[in-house]
């Protein structure tokens, strides 16, 4: 019975892994069909074909980036931006997706002085999402097990040299443990867990209070980035890059 189980358990995992291995190899197919029609300049072919995959769960930025320019192309520059800055999330340091995004951005009506981050934090950010968060996962780990055979080096060995290497060794390792358990945090705030937002709206207005009866403090039009503050039933808070504060209806915006 325990044989017939064990079995039973290795066929489901074998079938989990022909599933998941065949779902790539048909994205990956089904992108370089995208691919061929974009290039022929069948761009909204191609958006279907792109949105298809990026709606099965798939993730990558080269797809977030290619959506964005096929949605440039067909002028839908919010869109265009909202993918742009999912892939900017997954590759900060790409020049192509970085460009791509500047120039949608020079598109759009809202203009705001933005508050600078301080260097430290816009740096803290930049390594963070240097790496995904599962690398950065696997680099603590990696590093904590290392330490843990160094911390028995440092006990049990009776040498004096190897102690001292095992010691100076250890808190290299377990400092880049905790570092890199902190850029893992920081990366999935910031990828899975973003409270950034893009005005999906042509044109909406920023309420002092979460309902349709507060006076208006600001006006917005699609394609701005804000920082969603709050949530009250229909209603989002959010704040701008100058930092003024406003709620909108819940439907005008799109989380990144």
């Amino acid at each position: 019975m325990n044989s017939k189980k064990q079995y039973i358990i290795i066929f489901i995992f074998i079938s989990l892994f022909v599933r998941v291995a065949v779902s790539q190899d048909t994205n990956k197919d089904k992108f370089y069909q995208g691919v061929t029609y974009f290039t022929a300049g069948s761009y909204k072919e191609a958006l279907q074909i792109w949105t298809d995959i990026y709606n099965t769960g798939y993730r990558s930025a080269n797809l977030d980036y290619n959506i964005g320019n096929a949605y440039f192309k067909l002028n839908n520059i919010p869109s265009a931006i909202l993918f742009y800055e999912r892939a900017y999330l997954l590759k900060p340091a790409d020049e192509n997706i970085n460009y791509n995004l500047q120039i949608a951005r020079t598109l759009i009506v809202d203009r705001f002085q933005e508050i600078p981050e301080l260097f430290f934090i816009k740096w803290y950010n930049f390594v963070s999402l240097f790496l995904s968060t599962n690398t950065w996962a696997k680099i603590s780990i990696t590093s904590f097990i290392i330490f843990l055979l160094l911390l028995s080096l440092y006990f049990y060995s009776s040498r004096y040299r190897h102690k001292v290497i095992g010691f100076w060794l250890g808190v290299f390792f377990i400092v880049l443990s905790l570092t890199s358990l902190a850029f893992t945090i920081r990366n999935k705030s910031l990828v899975y867990d973003s409270h950034k937002a893009i005005i999906s709206s042509p044109i909406v207005n920023g309420k002092s209070s979460p309902d349709k009866s507060g006076n208006d403090i600001f006006v917005l039009h699609e394609g701005t980035k804000v920082t969603v503050e709050d949530e009250v039933g229909e209603w989002s808070e959010i704040r701008l890059s100058d930092g003024n504060k406003g709620w909108v209806p819940l439907n005008s915006i799109i989380i990144i």
